[in-house]
């Protein structure tokens, strides 16, 4: 099967699959083993504390693969600066710069002529407009469906994909309820010419930094096991559910607002679940394909997987 789409063309990789931004999750063991199966890893920078500490992952990544990676910018962290860390990434010479969570025009403003491909996260059509207005490269769409930080409009990956396809020239990469061969071939048929897979991802061997519990919360999970919370707040997100966002939802009802919140939504709530496996004191974000995922494979498995089962649907469609 013929895999060169205008995403793969656009990143030089060879499968159109690309690895999300996973904060607190996504370092050079995970990214690495992605760009060395053939798609596109990405490091986290804003989960990082400096420049500096950035650069250093970025020179890691660099002695474990000779292939293109990414650096993710989520810039919607509670207004944290990060000039300095796009202009470390741009002095770095990373190929491709994904900007998530935010206005990317600052940062598609830095990376202007420098050569290095920009790719933005959308939830919705006119995010996908003004992403290309402003200068995007490629725009990766994310339907309700996924784990993290989704739209406020509740549009599914089904239905925003092709509305996105149809409304803008530059290449769309699916997002959201995607972590194997039927969805990568779904994702072709609305319109995608690439996916990109976050969940999925933290239940491999190479994402190290999840810890054993959350990864068999995974396997365990079926397509109910998600709650959206922080809808109170303008900012839905998907994660697992359990007695913590269980709390969380009781107090959107109770007490909405940040200041009631923030001691639950915090980074460091996150951090005890996924580092620590304390199931019950913290939140970890999935979306719903995790009532898809049933083992914790290596990376270059998966891919083998996606792409084996991908072909055996396109010879079924034959």
């Amino acid at each position: 099967m013929d895999w060169n789409t205008r995403v793969t063309k656009l990143l030089n990789i060879t499968y159109p699959i690309i690895q999300g931004g996973l904060a607190h999750l996504a370092y050079a063991d995970l990214a690495s083993a992605v760009s060395n199966a053939g798609g596109l890893g990405q490091i986290t920078a804003m989960s990082m504390g400096s420049p500096e500490e950035l650069r250093n992952e970025i020179k890691r990544m660099k002695t474990l693969t000779d292939q293109p990676f990414g650096v993710n910018f989520a810039i919607g962290q509670h207004g944290r600066p990060f000039k300095d860390m796009v202009e470390t990434a741009i002095e770095e010479q990373v190929s491709v710069i994904s900007i998530t969570g935010g206005n990317p025009a600052p940062v598609l403003d830095l990376v202007e002529g420098t050569g290095i491909k920009t790719l933005v996260l959308v939830a919705a059509k006119r995010q996908a407009e003004k992403a290309e207005e402003l200068g995007a490269d490629a725009v990766m769409v994310v339907g309700h469906e996924g784990g993290g930080h989704i739209g406020r409009d509740g549009i599914g990956t089904f239905i925003l994909t092709p509305q996105v396809a149809e409304a803008v020239t530059i290449p769309v990469i699916a997002s959201g309820g995607i972590g194997d061969g039927k969805g990568l071939m779904a994702a072709l048929a609305l319109g995608a010419e690439g996916i990109e897979m976050g969940t999925r991802f933290i239940a491999t061997k190479e994402c190290v930094h999840a810890h054993d519990a959350y990864k068999q919360a995974l396997v365990e999970a079926d397509e109910r096991s998600t709650s959206v919370i922080k809808k109170s707040l303008l900012a839905p997100a998907r994660a697992l559910t359990n007695s913590w966002t269980d709390k969380i939802l009781k107090l959107e009802e109770s007490q909405p607002g940040y200041d009631a919140l923030k001691s639950y939504i915090s980074g460091e709530a996150n951090q005890k679940y996924i580092y620590d496996g304390l199931i019950d004191e913290g939140f970890a974000w999935a979306g719903q394909i995790a009532g898809r995922i049933h083992d914790v494979p290596s990376v270059k498995e998966l891919f083998e997987r996606i792409i084996r089962d991908s072909e055996q649907i396109r010879k079924t469609w034959a």
